[in-house]
């Protein structure tokens, strides 16, 4: 077989050259090696910080190793990736939950909390105590059918919730809805007219072809003048992946949200919480589930008056029963009418050359650091771009991928993954 980059650890990964054939080989070459590893690590007669540093070790190469997988699954998804992420899911999932689960790891863990010279370090103390707590929420504590149970209904949620992610963007992928009137596509911007022009030529279509990413979806809500079109619209995308309107019924994510309730529900009792909501909490600064419900009740107390009296101004200004599909709309028409300020107008202002010079020189001023582009990085995209981060030395301290534009085969939103994590072996990146 070829040279597997998923087994090239050193520096980033090379997405370009990643193929789903080389996932599953990847993986098996890496958690037998960690397996063999871990079973010495976990019989050690002595233990010391270095004994933690070998452990961490072996965790982050088979986080280098699965975590680009992961990554690609979400922005450029294929019948063979899919298909290779989840055969290889539940064998990563066991492995972690075996790691969590494992008696003489947890045991030497705990000498490590009582030596002195751990506990007269905050840093290297924090990282005991969170290593502890993360083998207590991998159910160590647990035995004979418990442990079995717990085992089980973690494999099975990992299945369960890569499926919904799934279909989530199967169903957003397989929304297309086509116009041919000007009339019906009055007030969306041009810039998304040209997408929609451009898909609706490459599928032999005259008009515009327009999807459900997330910027499409929004420019249609804020400025397309037909109501129908937007509550087309809208209706489409509050049923994706749903029991409900006219989407692919093979997207339906309605049972298996009840099967990932009752599965985190079931880990949360095997583990001594009473709700998943207190198990969450466990690794988050929140105190209890009262804190962050009352918490919540106190904001809905402070904001319903206000937003009650926003949207009777926006009602007033409407002239209309305003439904769902109106709201962001009249918003905008509003904002126009009040400030003379156009979202769209203030588009050709802000390039993304410009918005990342001042995105870059508020978090130099704010940080101290330096924001500069990598050069010639590997990624899955033409469309991403790299950045080093800097210190005032000049020594680079982070990186970054940015991915900002929709397109198929891709998770919609806004959210980040990892890479690389901090730790360093042997001074190596």
């Amino acid at each position: 077989m070829e040279h597997n980059p998923l087994l090239d650890h050193q520096g980033l990964p090379r997405f370009s050259q990643v193929r789903a054939e080389h996932v599953e080989p990847a993986l098996a070459a890496t958690l037998d090696q960690a397996r063999n590893e871990l079973a010495e690590l976990s019989t050690a007669d002595d233990v010391a910080f270095d004994w933690a540093l070998a452990l961490e070790s072996i965790k982050d190469r088979v986080h280098r190793t699965f975590s680009p997988v992961s990554h690609m699954n979400s922005v450029v998804n294929s019948p063979e990736l899919r298909e290779a992420y989840n055969h290889c899911l539940p064998i990563t999932t066991a492995f972690y939950t075996d790691l969590g689960q494992d008696q003489g790891l947890y045991q030497r863990y705990l000498q490590l909390a009582e030596q002195e010279t751990i506990q007269q370090d905050p840093v290297k103390a924090k990282l005991i105590e969170d290593a502890l707590r993360d083998f207590r929420l991998a159910g160590v504590a647990l035995t004979g059918p418990a442990k079995t149970q717990f085992k089980d209904v973690m494999q099975e949620l990992a299945g369960k919730q890569a499926r919904f992610e799934q279909n989530l963007m199967d169903a957003t992928d397989a929304f297309q809805h086509h116009e041919t009137e000007p009339a019906r596509v009055a007030g969306i911007p041009q810039v998304v007219l040209n997408r929609a022009a451009a898909k609706a030529r490459d599928s032999g279509l005259s008009g515009w072809l327009f999807s459900l990413d997330p910027p499409t979806y929004m420019d249609i809500m804020a400025h397309a003048e037909e109501r129908d079109l937007r509550e087309h619209f809208y209706r489409a995308w509050v049923t994706r992946a749903s029991n409900q309107g006219d989407h692919d019924q093979r997207f339906d994510n309605t049972p298996l949200m009840d099967e990932i309730l009752a599965l985190r529900h079931r880990a949360a009792q095997l583990l001594g919480f009473d709700n998943f909501a207190q198990l969450s909490l466990a690794t988050k600064m929140a105190g209890s589930v009262d804190d962050v419900m009352d918490f919540l009740s106190e904001l809905a107390e402070e904001s319903r008056g206000v937003a009650e009296r926003e949207f009777a101004e926006l009602t007033e200004f409407a002239g209309l029963p305003l439904q769902a599909w109106d709201v962001n709309y009249y918003a905008e028409k509003l904002k126009q009418d009040r400030f003379q300020l156009s979202e769209d107008a203030l588009r050709v202002y802000f390039p993304l050359p410009k918005v990342f010079d001042g995105l870059f020189e508020v978090a130099q001023r704010l940080f101290n650091i330096r924001i500069e582009a990598g050069s010639d990085p590997d990624t899955w995209h033409e469309d991403v771009h790299y950045f080093r981060v800097m210190n005032q030395q000049g020594s680079e301290i982070g990186a970054f991928f940015v991915d900002l534009y929709a397109r198929p085969n891709k998770r919609g939103g806004a959210w980040m993954d990892e890479c690389l994590v901090r730790f360093r072996a042997d001074d190596q990146l």
